[in-house]
């Protein structure tokens, strides 16, 4: 019998997510970001969230087992919060703790929908270096 979906939301460390995207990493998974750019962008201390969204079956790749394809909103060094997404093990997803109350997982579902995609926020902050670079280029020396 195939896993279920499960409807909820889970929080996780940095080094908890940085552990789930080395997995991912290990299995070859599709939906996740490199653990290189995790470690330089997201915030030491701050707290993630996993909301699964669909289950991911690689039917062209039968070795490759079942996967949850989870919207992930990430908070960065700057403080802000973006979605980006990681497919995790089922078996993996299950072992993270259910520490959320129903309330708190409402609110952060309506944050994943109100945040930047990580390509937006990567693209926005790489316009913003290279408009800081014009205006120092064109400032009085």
């Amino acid at each position: 019998m195939p896993p279920v979906l499960p409807c909820t939301v889970r929080a996780v460390d940095t080094a908890h997510l940085l552990e789930l995207a080395r997995e991912a990493a290990t299995h070859g998974f599709s939906q996740r970001l490199p653990v290189d750019w995790l470690q330089e962008h997201l915030a030491a201390e701050a707290t993630h969230y996993l909301l699964p969204t669909l289950i991911q079956r690689l039917t062209h790749r039968p070795e490759m087992p079942v996967q949850w394809r989870c919207r992930q909103l990430l908070t960065v060094s700057t403080g802000e919060q973006i979605w980006g997404l990681l497919d995790i093990l089922p078996d993996t997803f299950d072992k993270i703790p259910e520490t959320l109350d129903t309330t708190s997982k409402k609110e952060i579902v309506s944050r994943i929908g109100r945040a930047v995609t990580v390509r937006a926020w990567v693209e926005r902050k790489a316009a913003d270096a290279g408009t800081e670079g014009q205006d120092q280029k064109s400032a009085p020396a």
